[in-house]
């Protein structure tokens, strides 16, 4: 059965400890996940951030509920962190977070690995516009909450 990947890129105008300690919060998923998945962490928070972590959350799916479990399988602040699915709607999901310092501010790569039951046909017809669309919000969302404000950086 064929593994299908999401590779995405972002440069924000701030720190990698600063970037990343809003990853290392779980709470902030639900900030950066799209208004129309009704996400809901289920783990009471705050989550310890650590290889072993499982985190349960409950989401609704063009109009199904689906729950969701996740373990933190890697977790290096401030460079990288690993999510996989242990229980959830896909036969295989890792999700794979990068930070890098570049330029003044911090690179955010996003790798996912996945495979969809159904496999190719169920993947072009709804989960790659579905995968698309939320990296596509969450993309917005973080340039909106990491916008570089030049009024509240200090001057030299």
């Amino acid at each position: 059965m064929h593994t299908f990947s999401l590779r995405t890129d972002l440069w924000l105008p701030r720190p990698i400890q600063e970037v990343f300690r809003f990853f290392a919060d779980a709470g902030n998923l639900q900030t950066i996940t799209p208004p129309w998945l009704s996400f809901e962490i289920l783990t009471p928070l705050p989550i310890l951030m650590r290889p072993g972590a499982v985190i349960d959350y409950r989401l609704r799916l063009h109009g199904f509920p689906i729950r969701w479990q996740t373990e933190i399988t890697s977790w290096e602040p401030p460079f990288r962190f690993v999510d996989e699915q242990r229980r959830g709607p896909y036969l295989l999901w890792i999700h794979e977070h990068r930070f890098e310092p570049l330029d003044g501010g911090t690179r955010v790569e996003d790798y996912v690995r996945y495979r969809p039951p159904g496999g190719w046909l169920v993947e072009r017809l709804f989960v790659r516009r579905d995968v698309t669309r939320i990296f596509a919000f969450r993309r917005q969302k973080l340039q909106e909450l990491f916008a570089d404000s030049s009024s509240e950086k200090p001057t030299a």
